[in-house]
């Protein structure tokens, strides 16, 4: 495409957060960076400055301020961010104290709750003295098995406050997922809901709370909130461990207070999927989750304090942590619980114009669902204050990016982002300032070195110089350069672009996503892994000194990038590496398929592409279907792309964040174990790709 989907006006770009601080920082230290990619170049160059200066411009209050912005730099693990400085995350979220609305709670029955900031912080005063009271103390955990809603939220505050370290899980977890979370991590409290409702079914949690409780050792309190029209009965668990209820345990009144703890004391303890065996606890610090949830938020995000953000999440999954960060920009956060399509398929779209949503994030799944149900929101809703649309989970289709500028609105910018719980944060992501284009996530995040590299550890960009080295003198390679600058003078690869097209460059573009430099929130460490051996085997063993994301990913000629899917889950038929995403971007246009699932199975000493297809009811798949899966694919990929089977299955697994779980499906397939079935949503869906007769057949 040679036009972008969605441009920002000169107007709405110079009102952005993110060129208001570009501004400042040419202001603050004598330069003249004209545009994003010399701020993000700068970001990364001047890491200490950088941050430094986006901690003054979100006024940070640091009780006590840093001796040292940042300490040992090259140290990748081993930096040391803001080294002596004091601050509380919860005291940055809870400074709106006004009647304006904080928290908008909506349940799947259309119970709707609103707390003002003064509300919140009143209700957030209240559990702390009873916490405090109960004699927990920074380090303690404060574990939640909760829904999304505003009760939440003032737990993770509570907690916040005192130091005390938060950990969630939603209560559709099974009763094995979530032992093995909170069992490793042994909570004090466990903050509880007595039932939930999903997709029109109430559900009580007394049997399973009743099987988890014996298994956490060193519980302290339960304390059960009444929800999903279940009533909270603290008789029911006596025997096990004292239990109150929520009212009883959270009398509102009065002025929390905040503990002044070190930058880096642990805030979250956040999980792996866990589809490969016991969830890794990765424990993450106050202050640069503060710092790179306010540059998200505010920079990337430009959300404001007039704003409401909504994003559809669970407890389990880390979009929950970073959409409660949008207090810190004293914005309205828009809760829900509940399924996206309960009691109709525009239910989410109802609440865009019901809640005047500004900001909606959702799951590239669900965008491709609303598309293949035929939802045309603009066609039947106003969206009048939606501004802007933030997708991830899975990479968002070019078809998923044509779909939402169709049938949502024209002028908005849609930013596919990711990162992961990991980092708890992005890699790329949106940009206000940027335009849109089809297929591609807008720009990597401000101080974040974000790289693509081969298998032997080189940058694809570095590889590429040194094609164009190779392809004449120096004097020829000069005048090469001066004439393809006019391309975009700021732009590196538009211009690295450019060179391999008159190089004929013809190495991959695709690689491993990997960042060469260190970031304020990588994680503290794993929960119990004393010398660190498990976290650096996790991220710095394939590249020493390098953070290795396991994305497969390539770099786009507008300064954007393209993610591939998982690098683990990566085909290779005949040596030749394709993403899966690459595959399902063309299923999605075929209007019978809901859903696809691809792995590589080894065959005859290689490996071929099966494609599972989830169809339509009332659907078959014929030979006439497979052909038009197979044509659409050949046609928009290459032959090596064409699965060499294809096969309809009723369901896929997926995670409880919805994403697909192929490593699952391919171990199932050559008869290996799957180690944590409880991490899935739906672990029964495995059976069905066991033993397949189509699969051991040419």
């Amino acid at each position: 495409m040679s036009t972008p989907l969605w441009s920002p006006s000169a107007e709405r770009v110079a009102a952005t957060q993110m060129d208001a601080f570009r501004r400042r920082v040419n202001q603050q230290h004598g330069l003249a960076l004209a545009d994003y990619t010399a701020l993000h170049q700068w970001s990364i160059d001047e890491p200490a400055a950088f941050w430094a200066l986006l901690a003054e411009f979100f006024a940070v209050d640091f009780s006590q301020p840093a001796q040292q912005v940042l300490r040992n730099p090259d140290a990748m693990p081993g930096a040391e961010w803001f080294a002596g400085a004091e601050l509380n995350f919860a005291a940055h979220l809870l400074r709106r104290r006004d009647d304006h609305a904080a928290l908008v709670a909506i349940s799947e029955d259309g119970q709707r709750e609103q707390l003002s900031y003064a509300e919140l912080a009143a209700r957030v005063a209240g559990l702390q003295r009873h916490l405090l009271a109960l004699g927990v103390a920074p380090g303690d955990r404060i574990a939640a098995l909760m829904p999304n809603t505003w009760q939440t939220v003032v737990g993770m505050l509570a907690a916040a406050s005192i130091g005390a370290i938060w950990s969630s899980c939603s209560p559709d977890f099974g009763i094995q997922g979530v032992v093995d979370r909170f069992g490793q991590i042994e909570p004090r409290v466990l903050i509880a809901c007595s039932g939930y409702r999903y997709a029109g079914k109430q559900l009580d949690m007394s049997s399973k709370l009743r099987e988890i409780l014996p298994q956490l050792t060193g519980m302290q309190q339960l304390i059960l909130v009444p929800y999903g029209g279940v009533p909270a009965e603290p008789a029911d668990f006596e025997s096990v461990v004292p239990c109150v209820t929520w009212n009883r345990a959270c009398t509102p009144g009065g002025e929390p207070l905040f503990a002044a703890l070190p930058f880096n004391h642990p805030l979250y303890i956040l999980y792996s999927s866990g589809t490969t065996g016991v969830p890794k606890c990765i424990v993450h610090g106050a202050g640069g989750t503060l710092l790179q949830h306010l540059k998200e938020h505010g920079l990337h995000t430009d959300l404001t304090r007039d704003d409401v953000l909504f994003y559809f999440t669970t407890c389990g999954w880390m979009m929950w942590n970073w959409l409660v960060s949008g207090l810190a920009l004293g914005a309205t956060l828009a809760l829900y619980d509940g399924s996206p399509f309960e009691p109709s398929a525009e239910w989410l779209i109802d609440l865009i114009d019901a809640e005047n949503i500004s900001i909606f994030g959702t799951s590239a799944k669900y965008l491709a669902a609303l598309e293949k149900a035929g939802v045309d929101p603009s066609a039947s809703h106003r969206l009048s204050h939606l501004k802007t649309v933030l997708s991830t989970g899975s990479p968002l289709a070019h078809e998923g990016f044509d779909y939402v500028y169709r049938c949502f609105k024209s002028d908005l910018c849609l930013s596919s982002i990711s990162g992961g719980t990991d980092i708890f944060s992005c890699f790329a992501l949106g940009n206000p300032t940027l335009p849109v284009w089809r297929g591609e996530l807008q720009s990597k995040g401000l101080g974040m070195a974000v790289e693509v590299w081969d298998d032997d550890g080189q940058a694809i960009s570095s590889r590429l110089l040194k094609s164009v080295g190779e392809a004449g003198s120096a004097r020829q390679k000069q005048a090469k350069k001066r004439s393809l600058r006019g391309v975009n003078e700021h732009s590196e690869p538009a211009f690295n672009a450019a060179m391999a097209t008159q190089v004929g460059f013809q190495g991959p573009a695709k690689g491993e996503l990997v960042c060469t430099r260190p970031f304020p929130s990588m994680p503290l460490g794993f929960w119990q892994d004393e010398d660190g051996s498990r976290y650096r085997a996790a991220y710095f063993e394939r590249f020493p000194g390098v953070w290795a994301h396991g994305d497969y990913a390539e770099e786009t000629a507008h300064g954007g990038m393209l993610i591939h899917g998982r690098s683990d889950a990566v085909l290779n038929p005949g040596g030749v590496r394709i993403g899966t995403a690459e595959i399902y971007r063309q299923v999605e246009k075929v209007e019978a398929v809901l859903e696809s699932l691809a792995i590589g199975q080894q065959w005859q000493g290689d490996v071929r592409v099966v494609l599972f297809v989830r169809l339509r009811d009332g659907v078959l798949l014929d030979e006439a279907l497979a052909g038009e899966i197979r044509q659409v694919i050949r046609s928009n990929t290459t032959p090596r792309h064409v699965p060499a089977k294809i096969i309809a299955v009723a369901d896929i697994p997926r995670t409880r964040s919805g994403k697909i779980v192929e490593l699952a499906v391919r171990n199932v397939v050559h008869g290996q174990a799957v180690k944590n079935t409880d991490a899935l949503a739906n672990p029964e869906a495995l059976e069905l790709f066991r033993d397949l007769p189509a699969l051991q057949e040419q």
